[in-house]
């Protein structure tokens, strides 16, 4: 992260703002985190800061689904726990695309799954969980076995859903380092398209154009898995209307369906006088975001590092997982720092879109991004997760237990890539997810 850079390990390792940000900016980020870990509870409440939960929720906080600032696992199914998914939502659109070029809602149940509501509203449905194995092996003799993930919705609220509706889990991802990204200039990533486009092999990564409520203006995407959101302040602000259910100034209306009259009659935070989040507070906890450190690399001099960092690039990893970018300044100076700008920064993304395959695809087309394609998600922190939420659940839905599995699923574009780990010997995979792993 240049500058901005922590050095830290352990629990609260992705919770730390930028390390050279001034002290009058340190308060403000002190203030954004209280809104962004604590739960905000139903209205009518004495608590007016902080009333507005649903109707229809996931999570009662950002926190909530982002624990320490990091990444969501699956919920465990097994020995008949039946605990519902916090950290994973599910998207629904129908075919079609809407006024922007994005997704089309299914008509009752909207544009992503509540499995929670408020007193005297039902849930929109539950999610079941079950994996399936895939299996295969190294070309050394190495068997290994995938889990491929299998959703079932029951318990609808509302009805039955459209029988076309397409549906996609995602998990949330870890948030360190996401206002650096914001500040990648843009003519950068259409660079990476331009560059795998000349270099004429099968890995050709396009951008994804999206709408962006804050600015009212088509933008490059940049968040989410599928690079459908293109600033910080939209993925805020529609992650607490969708995720929690707290208006704002950008999304004003309630997640409710007309068919969902309970939702639609449900009371409404801020005496139902505005929104449930002045723009004041819904900017702090962006800012708040946008200045959270990534940690720094462990060990790039082992000798171990540095032959899996050999063969990342000769697999040809770095194509998509591009080291490193200078910054410049984000989209809407008010919502971040400059402490940000002109750092050189290793994330290790394209920030492109990429055909993975059949094995990883959901069929669920999201502005330009079609049913097969993902971003490149940054690996920076990538090691880090088991330290601050104690697993490594990995991909957009948390299938993969791991660095190794996750290369395994790569299909579509990466298949080379793929194909060349298969045919590592084992101390060459150990030394490559040890490099990533340094990351």
């Amino acid at each position: 992260g240049g500058a901005t850079t922590v050095y830290a390990d352990g629990r609260n390792a992705f919770s730390f703002p930028a390390a050279n940000l001034p002290d009058d900016e340190r308060t403000r980020f002190v203030i954004g985190n209280s809104f962004f870990r604590r739960n905000w509870v139903e209205a009518p409440s004495s608590t007016t800061a902080r009333d507005g939960l649903g109707p229809h929720f996931i999570a009662r906080s950002c926190g909530g689904c982002h624990v320490q600032d990091g990444r969501g696992a699956p919920p465990d199914f097994r020995n008949g726990l039946s605990e519902q998914p916090v950290a994973l939502l599910m998207r629904l659109s129908v075919p079609g695309t809407n006024e922007h070029g994005g997704p089309v809602p299914e008509p009752v149940y909207g544009d992503q799954l509540n499995n929670a509501a408020m007193q005297g509203v039902k849930p929109e449905a539950q999610i079941d969980l079950r994996y399936t194995p895939v299996r295969g092996r190294f070309a050394d003799g190495t068997r290994y076995t995938l889990h491929k993930p299998v959703y079932t919705l029951r318990d609808h609220g509302y009805g039955p859903m459209r029988q076309d509706v397409m549906t996609s889990p995602r998990i949330a991802p870890q948030v360190i380092g996401v206002g650096l990204l914001e500040a990648i200039p843009e003519q950068e990533i259409l660079a990476n398209a331009e560059r795998q486009a000349r270099e004429g092999g099968p890995i050709r990564g396009t951008p994804n154009r999206v709408w962006d409520a804050p600015s009212q203006r088509t933008m490059i995407g940049r968040f989410g898995w599928k690079a459908n959101v293109a600033t910080l302040a939209h993925q805020t602000a529609a992650a607490f209307v969708g995720d929690i259910g707290i208006t704002s100034s950008h999304f004003p209306d309630e997640a409710c369906t007309q068919s969902q009259t309970d939702c639609r009659d449900a009371p409404r935070g801020a005496k139902g006088e505005g929104p449930e989040i002045d723009d004041e507070t819904l900017a702090n906890v962006v800012f708040y975001q946008a200045v959270l450190a990534p940690p720094a690399r462990r060990n790039p001099n082992d000798a171990q590092v540095l032959r899996g960092q050999r063969i990342f690039h000769e697999a040809q990893c770095a194509i998509c997982h591009r080291p490193s970018y200078t910054t410049a300044a984000g989209p809407f100076p008010r919502l971040t720092s400059s402490a940000l700008s002109g750092q050189r920064i290793w994330p290790y993304t394209d920030l492109l879109l990429h055909d993975m395959g059949e094995g990883l695809a959901d069929g669920r087309p999201d502005f330009l991004a079609s049913g097969r394609q993902w971003k490149t998600p940054p690996l920076w922190g990538i090691g880090l997760i088991r330290d601050v939420n104690g697993h490594q659940r990995l991909l957009h839905d948390g299938r993969a237990r791991g660095v190794l599995e996750a290369i395994l699923w790569h299909g579509g574009e990466a298949q080379a890539s793929r194909d060349r780990v298969l045919k590592l010997s084992r101390e060459d995979r150990e030394a490559l997810v040890k490099f990533v792993e340094s990351l």
